[in-house]
């Protein structure tokens, strides 16, 4: 069956187009778009396969999907407007804004604390159902009552799911509406097409997400885990649909605000949104920027099960996930291959989604992206 493939690539980067092409060829690509701005100029912008297999819907360049924790730095960057703004210090406790934080022992943790994955809260321990994550302060009241699984600032843990909630509440403290508000006034600025909660009007340009597991959440016995394990399988499943498991393509999941996992997005919002940051000032100040990039936290995860490096709610470009051949490159990766990110070095604001969701961060997917725009440049 042809594969339809549309949009524009010029001239000398026809090479990320054959890579594009060959995904679907040979890379199990489904659905997918990439978009990449190059010193203010958009100078790819494809779009190929299908938003739904079942109904041979093409993807269209205003094709939304789920692109998982490349929402992070979204969330984050919400959150970094209010520190430019004087409503809250990367330093303060967070107990500041939200008094029932500090139950458990978390009264020291900070807004940088919670930003580089050092705030201990990877999990709620409280068992919750999928009907409590469609309401943000049962989510959020049921997080400030947690103990931390480690004190705050003391161990990098990725916050697989939790730092949507966890950050998110700052903003909603500081602005009075619940993140999802906050973003949609960021990606205005902009002119990026991308949202966390959607409006029942978009789920109409949703993509159905393929995910590629075999994992059941009602299944995973919880209290039959220790230790660190018990804290992964807990952080992915509870609630079970935590993750997206069960949920994904429900007008329920696509409506919710889930930040950490349910931003919807097409290519070119997730390019927009980092050629937004690579214009200083447009979206946050330049110095709070440059500190939100360089690492704050490294060293080994449990929850990831490798040495990794987070900034304030970024991930620096590394030789494991690299984001082009500049060291100053930064953004973040979604499950399945998901990622935008900004390469200053170079003026390049990358952005590329799919609904074939593999369970893992890099691909050689958007490996092969990469590598054909940088033999290019």
């Amino acid at each position: 069956m042809s594969i339809p493939v549309h949009g524009r690539c010029d001239s000398g980067l026809e090479g990320v187009r054959e890579a594009f092409v060959d995904n679907f060829a040979s890379r199990g690509e489904v659905g997918a778009a990439v978009c990449i701005i190059h010193r203010g100029t958009v100078v790819v912008d494809l779009v190929g396969g299908w938003a739904d297999v079942a109904d041979r819907r093409p993807w269209t360049a205003d094709t939304l999907v789920d692109v998982y924790s490349a929402g992070k730095a979204v969330v984050a960057l919400a959150a970094l407007r209010q520190v430019d703004a004087g409503l809250v210090g990367l330093d303060e406790p967070l107990a500041g804004l939200w008094p029932d934080y500090a139950a458990s022992g978390k009264g020291s943790t900070t807004l940088r604390h919670a930003l580089s994955h050092l705030a201990g809260v990877p999990a709620i321990r409280q068992r919750l159902t999928d009907e409590d994550l469609m309401d943000w302060e049962r989510m959020t009241g049921a997080l400030a009552a947690t103990e931390p699984w480690s004190e705050p600032g003391a161990r990098l843990v990725y916050h697989t799911n939790t730092f949507g909630h966890l950050v998110g509440e700052v903003v909603r403290r500081c602005t009075g509406e619940l993140p999802g508000a906050e973003i949609a006034r960021l990606a205005a600025l902009v002119d990026a097409d991308l949202a966390v909660g959607l409006d029942a009007v978009d789920h109409r340009r949703c993509a159905t997400v393929e995910f590629d597991s075999t994992v059941d959440p009602r299944k995973v016995d919880l209290d039959g885990l220790d230790g660190d394990a018990r804290m992964a399988a807990t952080s992915y499943f509870n609630p079970p649909g935590y993750s997206s498991f069960g949920l994904v393509n429900t007008a329920a999941w696509r409506g919710a605000q889930v930040p950490s996992t349910n931003l919807h997005a097409s290519a070119s919002g997730l390019a927009r949104f980092y050629d937004g940051l690579l214009r200083p000032g447009t979206l946050v100040s330049e110095e709070l920027l440059a500190e939100a990039v360089h690492p704050q936290a490294s060293g080994h995860c449990p929850i990831l099960g490798e040495e990794v490096s987070f900034g304030l709610g970024f991930q620096p470009t590394s030789e494991r996930r690299r984001m082009g051949t500049s060291p100053t490159s930064f953004g973040h990766f979604g499950t399945g291959g998901a990622l935008g990110f900004a390469d200053p070095e170079h003026g390049v604001a990358f952005g590329y989604v799919m609904n074939h969701v593999i369970p893992r961060w890099q691909s050689t997917r958007n490996r092969s992206l990469i590598d054909a725009l940088y033999r290019a440049l």
